[in-house]
């Protein structure tokens, strides 16, 4: 299903690499190793497999392979963009125009499509034959405090496009798009307080803080060239991947799944979430400006230096210097963009986005077998599909 992905020795070596790098665990504060369960390390990871092998012809396109994932819960996805825009748009009409701005924007929503896949993979744990309305709920929440993040992030980045398509702050302005984040952060957390759930409750509240977190942790590195690879592993764990984790365990939560299973589920979320945030890094040095829907090496140019500009400092000094004169001459920048390439940068953030992806497969090995848990699988396939 996937372009390239790697051979068994190629599984290998990048898990040396891994070793080497000794990179850091889940942390601390969330019981949620990153080897879920002893169960699952002794499993059968599960092949990324088949579908990889498949002559090129057959490979679906990105949009089939998310048709195909997205089909246990189609049903449950249009209540849920339905529900969106009530929710955020019953109080103001300001409101509701920024909910048309932001949840009418044709997104794909990955993150509460994950949290209802999760409800289905394991509701057969917990002796439930359907997704119960505290998961609905819960996707929903989810899905609100991405969006918040996205628009502060946005009022921060002074940005214009996301994805091509207009920001709340470009069309209504910075105050408005503040406080429509600040609602809807409020707005999750009125709604996440009754679900009555308390374990739920502390896992999703640490989210919101890791988010600021993430950009302190952002704004404290900026064109340091002595960034590590595991401070980069963390911050990308914040801003992205601690979401998606909480949102997985919460789920199983929901479903009555018992500790193992929990902690399995976090790790799928938080290598998927890690996997994904790689990934979105590579494409900054790979893809047009027109295919980003925003200028090509935009978080490079701000100081931000990601997964690939990390690797490709260990060999480039040159690429050092241009970051360390924050590219004060004329062609510093593009000059920058392609040592990341040369100097290997790109195709180590490439091995690293596959482990992190191993990672969250071999963690859905405790699931039983389902359409929903394939659904799972085949989210790590799309999301390294990306980069192929």
């Amino acid at each position: 299903m996937l372009n390239g992905l790697p051979a068994p020795c190629q599984h290998a070596a990048a898990r040396r690499h891994q070793q080497r790098r000794q990179r850091v665990a889940t942390p601390t504060r969330v019981a949620a190793p990153d080897a879920p369960t002893d169960a699952a390390a002794r499993a059968p990871r599960p092949a990324a497999g088949a579908p990889q092998q498949l002559p090129s012809l057959q490979r679906p396109t990105p949009a089939q392979l998310l048709q195909e994932i997205v089909a246990p819960v189609e049903e449950d996805m249009r209540v849920l963009n339905a529900n969106l825009r009530a929710i955020v748009g019953d109080r103001h009409p300001m409101l509701l125009a920024a909910a048309d701005q932001i949840f009418g924007a044709g997104g794909k929503k990955l993150r509460p499509m994950i949290v209802l896949l999760m409800a289905r993979a394991t509701a057969e744990l917990g002796g439930l034959t359907d997704i119960v309305p505290n998961q609905r709920r819960l996707a929903e929440i989810i899905e609100m405090i991405h969006t918040a993040s996205l628009v502060h992030d946005d009022v921060l980045d002074e940005a214009d496009t996301r994805r091509g398509k207009e920001t709340v702050n470009s069309v209504f302005g910075t105050k408005v798009a503040v406080l429509v984040g600040d609602f809807l952060f409020a707005q999750s957390s009125w709604y996440l307080a009754n679900l009555d759930n308390l374990e739920v409750i502390k896992l999703i509240s640490q989210v919101i803080a890791d988010f600021a977190n993430g950009e302190i942790s952002q704004a404290a590195s900026l064109f340091d060239t002595e960034i590590t690879l595991d401070t980069y592993l963390d911050k990308s764990f914040y801003k992205t991947a601690s979401l998606i984790a909480a949102s997985c365990r919460s789920s199983a939560v929901f479903s009555g799944a018992d500790e193992a299973t929990k902690e399995a589920m976090f790790a799928y979320g938080k290598h998927l979430g890690l996997a994904f945030q790689v990934v979105d890094d590579i494409l900054d040095f790979t893809q047009t400006a027109e295919q980003l829907g925003k200028p090509q090496g935009q978080d490079l140019a701000s100081g931000n230096l990601t997964a690939p500009a990390i690797f490709a400092l260990r060999q480039s000094p040159e690429l050092a210097e241009l970051i360390e004169s924050e590219f004060s001459e004329e062609g510093d920048l593009q000059r920058a963009i392609d040592l990341v390439t040369s100097a290997g940068g790109v195709e180590a953030a490439r091995r690293l986005a596959r482990e992190e992806a191993d990672k969250a497969l071999a963690a859905l090995a405790v699931l039983p077998a389902s359409r929903a848990r394939r659904s799972l699988e085949l989210m790590v396939d799309y999301v390294l599909d990306r980069i192929y």
